[in-house]
């Protein structure tokens, strides 16, 4: 590994996030081209959090633009302050201004409320990372004007002219791969695809998030996630759950799993209903009683097995 990446896989775990070298790498050659970054992978496994802790590590800031179905270019790039323009006309009323003079005020840019792709474009002091959180869930035609912008980083108001930015943006853009994304903004980008972590990454990202919890907690923690991911379930718990559990079970003073407290904590990791139904039961007690005294070693060559296990309990029902 070069000195650049490992210093960059060094900057982001010291904002508490665990990387691996794929991921480092990705990031400076982002860095280093001025590509933006393409990120896909299944929901909770820390693909927002990238965008989140690489500002933190450049000591900038992170703009971020959340897409939803709908999205236009108005919402994403900047409004017009339509209330504050109707105050200046009226405080101006009786005055020897011209018509011309007037909107030459109300157009100028202290009434623009600029929206995060125009912020991120007027930055005025460093580069910011953009991240456009959940790309796939913006309509084609605003993927389509988003193409424009992150060729060029420059934007055109009419009443203001062109604005070209400054500082080029570190631009992240994440999906969880609800609609396929055109290949024309794919192949602006530079590509990472993150998956569910192995068993040992999960042990260092809980054990990196949930610093109090016991090795034994956080081991057990991290072997119940591989386990249930195994299965078919309506909503895969990702590492974001595994957090959420970890911190439940500490607020809960538990200091390894236990089935009643692990069924009174389902909802920290299931958020559906049939899912809670599906593990409930027999399938818990199987997870949970062939797991008891494992350790190390034990515990993940226990995570490649329940699988199986699970599956046939699941079929006997």
């Amino acid at each position: 590994m070069i000195d650049a990446v490992r210093e960059i896989q060094e900057r982001l775990e010291g904002q508490h996030y665990v990387t691996d070298r794929a991921i480092a790498t990705t990031i400076y050659l982002a860095m280093q081209l001025r590509k933006p970054v393409l990120i896909e992978g299944q929901a909770g496994v820390g693909k927002t959090e990238i965008a989140k802790v690489l500002a933190a590590a450049l000591d900038t800031n992170l703009i971020r633009l959340q897409c939803y179905e709908g999205l236009d270019a108005n919402t994403a790039l900047y409004e017009w302050n339509y209330p504050k323009q109707m105050l200046r006309i009226k405080i101006d009323e009786g005055t020897q201004k011209g018509a011309d003079e007037e909107e030459h005020l109300i157009f100028s840019e202290p009434f623009l409320l600029k929206r995060p792709l125009l912020q991120a474009v007027t930055n005025p002091d460093r580069a910011p990372v953009l991240l456009i959180d959940e790309v796939d869930r913006a309509d084609e035609e605003f993927e389509a004007f988003l193409l424009e912008v992150l060729s060029d980083f420059q934007v055109t108001v009419p009443e203001l002219g062109t604005i070209t930015a400054v500082h080029r943006p570190y631009v992240v853009l994440t999906s969880n791969r609800t609609r396929e994304l055109s290949d024309a903004l794919r192949r602006r980008c530079l590509y990472l695809w993150i998956d569910y972590p192995s068993f040992e990454k999960e042990l260092r990202i809980i054990a990196t998030k949930v610093p109090d919890a016991n090795e034994r907690l956080a081991a057990q923690v991290a072997a119940f996630m591989q386990a249930v991911r195994q299965i078919k379930l309506g909503k895969t718990p990702g590492v974001a759950e595994s957090i959420d559990w970890a911190m439940s079970l500490m607020a809960l003073h538990a200091d390894h799993l236990e089935q009643q407290t692990v069924r009174e904590t389902l909802g920290a990791i299931f958020k559906d209903r049939e899912d809670v139904a599906k593990i409930s039961g027999k399938p818990l007690e199987v997870v949970l009683g062939s797991m008891d005294g494992l350790e190390g070693d034990e515990l993940k060559a226990w995570t490649e097995s329940i699988g199986q296990r699970l599956e046939r309990e699941l079929t006997a029902r």
